[in-house]
């Protein structure tokens, strides 16, 4: 029998397993005399698909079901109509009530909305458009950054009260932990109030005085795009974060920031008036407090354009002027490389982009980034080129930012240098050289110093911009690719495969030996 004729005989069975089990359900329901039988046509077309949807697991079997395979199709939330309000699944405290085990009602969670989006919610319960720019001020304002819409102080009762019993302002995250490096970085762990599951964010102190503070934040529980030096590939896509919580990430780092300075500030000496009555504590959060967390960086957990809805929801919410107010050339969004997704991102949104590139020839990246075998190099790049320096762009987007981890033996020749040059020849950029921080069961190592300049002294030379970011956070495994816990059981999936390496490499190496 060949492989055609027994893929068929088991897409056959596989059809009449399902015909069994429908016809077991109906009958079980008193309804199989109210409903058609499934006819002959009808059979013949589910076999058909069937057979189809059997030889794609053989292909995906075959090639190591790499993420090239992968259903990477936009949710069916994507592109909301005009006036639809994004609703949160964040539900009343107690969850599942007794008896029946039904769910309270749904809350509708603030946060992460649109300012349009919040003015129309508003309107549909019967409250003034206008009043959005109260609760963007007590969600987003220095000095108030609220989590229970209880504490707006300057808001009537009466609409306090309606609020809290429609809507929450506290992400749909609590808080678990903090740890902070020496170094300064904390790594901030939240759990999930929408069905458990463990995120992590970063934040990234400058420690020069009046330098820029970074939040670096998480898009999706886990990721689905199995970078093979990632260790957050390792738990594989568990789900997609909400732009409330993406947004509450940033929010709580600006109130640690804010509870930081005011626990300096106390330090130096007790409360002081000023002429004009506030205190000197209220002038500090007024002068710093915008500038606190000056910079957030879509560079945590997950690929943020394979949850773009959220993502664009959320820088949208971090660009307004109205409420955390960054400026779009401090607000980047990263990816491997979804080229549709970065198309829309560049169309739709203000924010910056950066592409985590990480190899120069189709061999390695699609080895090390499976994505690479959905969208190669000259597909990603010639999206690059159609969009890049960007009209609408910041000044940091003049030029497509790359980001390059420099992994021992793989992509840290002088010929992969050469080729970022050839790269830089025929599209505006800039190059940023990446330390592997190691994890538990990686197979790669990190560049060595010596290496990694001759590297970006070789780019350099002809006339490109290359640096290299300094690893911060690594001993409490917050730095860049260590996030995340593939052994947690909340959601849990076993790890996706590891992608073979190269031919060439396999036979290099049996040569050495």
């Amino acid at each position: 029998m060949n492989a055609t004729a027994a893929a068929l005989v088991r897409a056959n069975g596989v059809v009449a397993s399902a015909v069994r089990r429908r016809h077991a359900m109906l009958t079980s329901r008193g309804a199989l005399r109210e409903r058609r039988p499934v006819g002959r046509r009808r059979a013949s077309i589910s076999t058909a698909a069937a057979l189809s949807a059997e030889m794609d697991r053989e292909e995906a079997s075959r090639r190591g079901a790499a993420v090239a395979d992968a259903d990477l199709r936009p949710s069916a939330r994507a592109h909301l109509p005009v006036g639809e309000v994004p609703r949160s699944v964040a539900t009343e405290a107690g969850g599942e009530t007794g008896g029946g085990g039904d769910r309270a009602l749904a809350k509708v969670s603030l946060k992460g909305m649109r300012y349009a989006d919040l003015e129309r919610w508003l309107a549909e319960i019967g409250e003034k458009p206008s009043r959005a720019t109260q609760v963007f001020n007590w969600m987003y304002r220095p000095g108030k950054l609220v989590a229970d819409v209880r504490d707006m102080a300057d808001v009537s009762a009466a609409f306090r009260e309606k609020l809290a019993s429609l809507a929450t302002v506290d992400g749909d995250l609590e808080m678990r932990d903090v740890r902070t490096s020496a170094d300064g970085t904390k790594k901030v762990t939240y759990a999930l109030a929408n069905g458990g599951g463990v995120v992590e964010s970063v934040i990234i102190p400058s420690n020069v005085p009046g330098g820029r503070t970074t939040v670096c934040v998480s898009s999706q529980l886990g990721c689905a795009m199995n970078c093979q030096f990632c260790f957050t590939a390792k738990m594989g896509l568990r789900r997609n974060l909400t732009a409330a919580q993406i947004v509450e990430q940033v929010v709580h780092a600006r109130r640690l920031a804010e509870a930081d300075d005011e626990a300096s500030w106390s330090a130096g000496g007790g409360e002081e008036e000023e002429e004009d009555g506030t205190s000197t504590a209220t002038r500090r959060r007024t002068r710093t407090g915008g500038e606190v967390v000056s910079n957030v960086v879509f560079m945590g957990m997950g690929e943020p354009l394979h949850n773009i809805d959220a993502v664009l929801a959320a820088v949208d919410v971090l660009l307004d002027d109205r409420g955390l107010g960054f400026s779009k050339n401090k607000v980047t969004v990263s990816t491997s490389g979804l080229v549709p997704e970065i198309e829309r991102y560049l169309a739709e949104s203000q924010g910056s982009l950066a592409v985590s590139l990480n190899a120069t020839t189709d061999e390695i990246r699609s080895w090390i980034m499976p994505i690479n075998r959905k969208y190669n190099l000259e597909r990603l790049l010639g999206a690059l080129r159609a969009n890049f320096p960007r009209r609408d762009g910041g000044r940091h987007q003049r030029e497509v930012f790359f980001e390059y981890i420099m992994l021992e033996g793989v992509n840290d020749s002088a010929e992969d240098a050469d080729r970022l040059v050839a790269i830089a020849r025929t599209l505006p950029c800039k190059f940023n050289l990446i330390y592997f921080n190691t994890h538990d069961g990686s197979e790669f190592r990190c560049s060595d110093r010596e290496t990694i300049l001759a590297f970006r002294d070789r780019v350099v030379a002809a006339g490109v911009t290359c640096t290299i970011r300094q690893s911060r956070g690594d001993e409490e495994a917050a730095a860049c690719g260590q996030l995340g816990s593939p052994d947690a059981m909340e959601d849990w999936k076993p790890s996706p495969p590891r992608m073979k390496r190269p031919k060439r490499l396999r036979e290099m190496e049996m040569e050495a030996q």
